[in-house]
């Protein structure tokens, strides 16, 4: 499924027309036979994978118990229970990112809390940081001691960083300098 494309649509769609496809969507999920096709792939104690639309990542978990519509799900991560909609969970292994076609910037599809990703600040500064909140229109992201909140347009990919050895090579390239000297 394209899910691009969809966005693309329903970005265009007014808010009665979403609303009305909201509740057919939730109308097709409470059908008894999805739900029955659903459980019968289900088990308790079954490690399962879940879709956490909050933090927009995937997360893993024990199956705990089977309700009517939803399942209890132990968090493999923070060890915390959760009440998850039975359409959370990923029987197939499908991929959950969604690749918003945009000029430039990330869109809100795109990240999840624990990415790193980097942005050029109001002194043209790079910086990386830690996303630790998705808010509307902006992310909260650590830099270091520092908290920032950053539109999703000025959010570009971080490749191959580790935010903790990061420092250490910063301090390493400032010996280097300090030892050697000017040439």
């Amino acid at each position: 499924m394209n899910f691009s494309e969809i966005i693309k649509t329903l970005n265009s769609a007014s808010a009665f027309d979403l609303y009305r496809m909201r509740a057919a969507i939730d109308r097709v999920l409470d059908e008894p036979l999805w739900m029955q096709s659903v459980l019968a792939r289900l088990k308790v104690g079954q490690e399962v994978q879940y879709f956490d639309p909050q933090a927009n990542v995937l997360r893993k978990g024990r199956l705990l118990e089977m309700r009517r519509k939803q399942a209890v799900v132990l968090d493999m991560n923070e060890a915390r229970r959760w009440l998850i909609s039975y359409a959370a969970i990923n029987l197939d292994g499908s991929d959950v990112q969604i690749r918003e076609n945009k000029a430039h910037g990330l869109g809100r599809n795109e990240v999840a809390i624990g990415e790193v990703v980097g942005f050029v600040d109001r002194e043209q500064n790079q910086r990386t940081g830690k996303i630790i909140r998705l808010n509307d229109k902006t992310v909260s992201l650590q830099c270091g001691h520092v908290k920032w909140r950053v539109a999703y347009a000025y959010l570009h990919r971080v490749v191959d960083i580790d935010m903790e050895e990061q420092s250490t090579i910063e301090s390493g390239v400032a010996q280097l300098l300090i030892d050697d000297g000017p040439a």
